[in-house]
């Protein structure tokens, strides 16, 4: 009969644990020394070897022949409690256990003397389903054990556990696997099985794994019924998930704001039997490492989950901000959790897509910060474009004699994405303007008489503006945005600032922003600044530059602010 690959390489003694030698060190120490606790909590995520290294104990403490702390596996003890036929050693699962009655028949038996080995030991599994009363029937017989006793409890769920049952415990917590621990496992599972298994299929295994080697092997076992060799495609499609490129690309549409093709490109893999659920996980692992890359370029490699090289990501992190890729993963891990209770999916999916497309149909503040970072951007680039000498200068009227490089087939491609040095960094590039034709002169006209300045008045707003940016530098995202629509007027050691309606008003009117704009004012002119904020604008000024511009970028956007 045919076993299951994680149940038939369980490891039989410590030093055949993987990644847990913080743990079994201690363990053999304890056996080998005699110096052997009554009761033992282990604690950790699924598969990661609780269970295991709990039968494993047990049969150390009983073993007629241990081995510098192992059990020799050859003994009758060994033999009787590997094959279950000693009811000396008994697993409990806890989920289905979990009444009092059920721990007080226990804790009755649990009083007399093993018949076959020399200590009687009881493992339950998942013990935080136990409820209150059975926590509270085995509380008594853990204060005051027989010598012929002993427990090992194990859950995923420490936070359940209480404390009284914690303070009477040797706790063993137990880490995730790494990576290429779990590898090297696989390619010698592989290898006693006689499957082909490629390095990069191992190398996918323990990615999705997340750690655990059960779910590896079982992933394995899974893969190898498929027959031929297992590299990384063969994975993908056995298991139904989207392969990297492909989930590249679709973060490539999504910063592109291009619904239509992130719709289609979903339409293709969910037609080809992959999960959308797997492809949003897999969207929110990439925009996370994306994240991670661009906040910590330089000590972040360890935290990225490895399957995407630099040269997939250098495009996709040159495309998005901080503030986009944190919308993105907030959005997707939302999602992503409301899909198990979902009706429909494939539909929650497409919508998740369209709020990522278009961050107004999200109608958070995340989605409105994000909208007025890209307007900023574009703002800040056209400028820069429009005072550049090669934006001053007239285009070349002849066509340059190279080609631009063409894409590697492996690496994610689409329209509109930015150069390093290039245009804004969404939409379509700026395009060089053809060179304007001669406009005749028009007549001079004569020169307006000079107004008297208003008393008091140090200057009519250009100090204001001049400082906008140290203002922003140093200003939380909401608030930025509230600035940049505000005037500004010093006079007298006091900057007076105009905002335009109520909202405007009391978002800026706060202790945090009359700190900032004082004390970078102060810094900027040399004396103490008083901030006051108003509603209305400044006296004599007729037209509204910033709204304009404001007004002019929405245009690109597909919506006009008023």
């Amino acid at each position: 009969m045919y076993q299951a690959l994680y149940r038939k390489y369980r490891p039989k003694t410590f030093s055949d644990v993987v990644g847990q030698e913080h743990i079994t060190s201690t363990l053999k120490r304890q056996v080998a020394e005699g110096r052997l606790s009554h009761a033992y909590l282990f604690t950790g995520t699924r598969g990661t070897g609780k269970t295991t290294c709990a039968k494993i104990l047990a049969k150390a403490v009983n073993c007629e022949n241990p081995q510098d702390g192992d059990p020799c596996n050859a003994c009758p003890s060994c033999l009787g409690i590997e094959s279950g036929a000693f009811l000396d050693v008994t697993e409990l699962d806890a989920a289905s256990n979990n009444g009092v009655d059920n721990v007080r028949a226990l804790r009755d038996e649990a009083i007399y003397s093993p018949a076959q080995v020399q200590k009687r030991v009881y493992i339950v599994d998942e013990v935080h389903m136990l409820s209150t009363a059975a926590f509270n029937a085995l509380l008594k017989i853990l204060e005051e054990p027989p010598e012929h006793l002993m427990f090992v409890l194990a859950t995923t769920e420490l936070h359940k556990v209480p404390a009284t049952i914690l303070s009477r415990c040797q706790r063993f917590a137990f880490r995730r696997i790494l990576p290429r621990d779990i590898e090297a496992r696989l390619a010698h599972v592989a290898r006693q099985e006689q499957i082909d298994l490629m390095p990069d299929g191992a190398e996918l295994l323990a990615r999705l794994s997340d750690g655990a080697l059960r779910d590896a092997l079982s992933l394995l076992d899974q893969c190898a019924a498929a027959g031929g060799s297992i590299g990384a495609q063969e994975v993908l499609d056995t298991l139904g998930l989207a392969g990297n490129v492909q989930t590249a690309q679709m973060l490539g549409f999504i910063l592109q704001r291009d619904a239509k093709a992130a719709l289609l490109l979903l339409h293709k893999l969910y037609a080809g039997g992959k999960d959308v659920g797997a492809v949003l996980g897999e969207l929110s692992t990439l925009a996370r490492d994306l994240l991670i890359s661009s906040t910590a370029p330089e000590g972040g490699a360890a935290l990225l989950s490895g399957g995407y090289d630099d040269k997939t990501l250098a495009p996709l992190r040159k495309a998005a901000s901080n503030t986009r890729l944190i919308q993105i993963c907030t959005i997707l891990q939302e999602t992503s959790a409301a899909l198990q209770n979902s009706v429909n999916r494939r539909t929650d999916a497409e919508l998740c897509l369209l709020r990522l497309c278009d961050e107004g149909l999200s109608g958070d503040l995340t989605a409105l910060n994000a909208r007025i970072a890209r307007i900023e951007d574009r703002l800040a680039a056209g400028a820069a474009y429009a005072g550049s000498p090669a934006a001053q200068t007239p285009p070349p009227t002849h066509t340059p004699d190279f080609d631009p490089p063409s894409m590697a087939e492996d690496t994610p491609s689409w329209e509109g994405a930015p150069e390093e040095d290039g245009p804004p960094p969404y939409g379509e590039p700026i395009a060089a303007a053809p060179a304007p034709m001669p406009e005749p002169e028009p007549e001079p006209m004569p020169e307006p008489e000079p107004k008297p300045a208003p008393e008091n008045t140090a200057d009519d707003g250009a100090v204001f503006a001049r400082l906008m940016e140290n203002y922003k530098n140093r200003l939380a995202p909401d608030k930025r945005a509230f600035v940049g629509m505000a005037k500004g007027r010093l006079s007298g050691g006091v900057l007076t600032v105009y905002c335009g309606t109520d909202i405007q008003k009391s978002r800026l009117d706060t202790p945090e922003v009359t700190r900032v704009l004082s004390e970078v004012t102060a810094d900027a002119v040399g004396q103490p600044i008083t901030v006051r904020f108003e509603i209305g604008t400044i006296e004599g000024e007729k037209h509204d530059k910033m709204q304009d511009l404001l007004q002019m970028s929405g245009k690109f956007d597909g919506f006009t602010i008023k």
